[in-house]
């Protein structure tokens, strides 16, 4: 601790990570550097002030949010230049990452000046050390919220077969659960709510679940889908005996039970099922 009370710390850019949670996950390092920044760029000046109150640091606070980072990231740059210390939070997490930063950043490596790491809490690390699935990961971050620009973003990860992270807001939480029930076949899934606060909870399951979350959930929730299990024996196309026979159970059993029968009785991918099935009902 004293030692880093004593560490060195030239002008340049500094992206500090805070807590997803727990005020108690902030590192020494990290407060170390806000106490001796000339500024602190945050998104909201009201959450990032409770923060720092808390750790008792008084340092001036700067909004730096999507609406005005293009036009504050030149002043920045330039009070970099004259040798200040700045640092850019977000309101959780690390900045930059499906939060604001990436422009004031671009602009300091093409100015030449010096852009440092602050390392911390991370939703998306923290949901996957315990999520159990493949450690080899895909971060996407925040979806789309129209539907069109959903759909083709889902189709176009739907094959990848490392584990994917998303950020939802937990309103639309059903919303999203339907998407991926239609494009990730066979995946389990991690809800992750209030990561490291009080009350923490993990959410688990699997994407053709036809659990609904209630609508009270608040705030944003971190999703991880598991890895994509390849089997190479697995057949790809459905012959014409297995066609008729999904024609005939489908008009006395649901959709569900038959795309579940077919897939293990036949080694067929579910999502192939699947999507005969919808033609069908079309």
């Amino acid at each position: 601790m004293d030692k880093n009370k004593h560490q060195t710390i030239s002008s340049g850019l500094y992206l500090v990570s805070t807590p997803i949670g727990n005020m108690e996950d902030i590192t020494y390092r990290a407060l170390n550097i806000l106490k001796r920044s000339d500024v602190i760029l945050c998104e909201d000046t009201r959450r990032s002030g409770k923060l720092l109150s808390y750790f008792k640091i008084k340092n001036k606070l700067l909004p730096y949010h999507k609406f005005n980072e293009k036009k504050i990231s030149g002043k920045v740059v330039d009070a970099i230049k004259k040798n200040q210390i700045i640092s850019l939070i977000s309101d959780a997490g690390t900045p930059a990452i499906s939060d604001p930063g990436m422009i004031l950043v671009n602009r300091c490596i093409d100015a030449d000046i010096a852009v440092h790491p602050v390392p911390g809490p991370s939703a998306a690390a923290s949901a996957i050390s315990v999520s159990g699935f493949s450690d080899r990961y895909l971060f996407y971050g925040f979806l789309a919220k129209k539907e069109k620009e959903l759909e083709n973003t889902l189709k176009s990860l739907c094959n990848i077969s490392y584990s994917i992270v998303f950020f939802v807001p937990a309103i639309k939480i059903n919303f999203y659960l339907l998407k991926f029930k239609k494009y990730f076949l066979d995946r389990k899934i991690l809800i992750a709510k209030e990561m490291t606060k009080i009350h923490e909870e993990f959410i688990r399951g699997n994407t053709q679940s036809d659990k609904i979350l209630p609508n009270s959930i608040k705030g944003e929730l971190t999703i991880v889908l598991s890895e994509k299990i390849i089997d190479k024996n697995i057949k790809k196309e459905i012959n014409e005996t297995v066609k008729i026979e999904i024609n005939e159970m489908l008009l006395k059993y649901s959709h569900k039970d038959v795309v579940e029968f077919f897939s293990k009785k036949e080694n067929l991918p579910k999502k192939l099922v699947y999507e005969y099935c919808l033609k069908l009902k079309k």
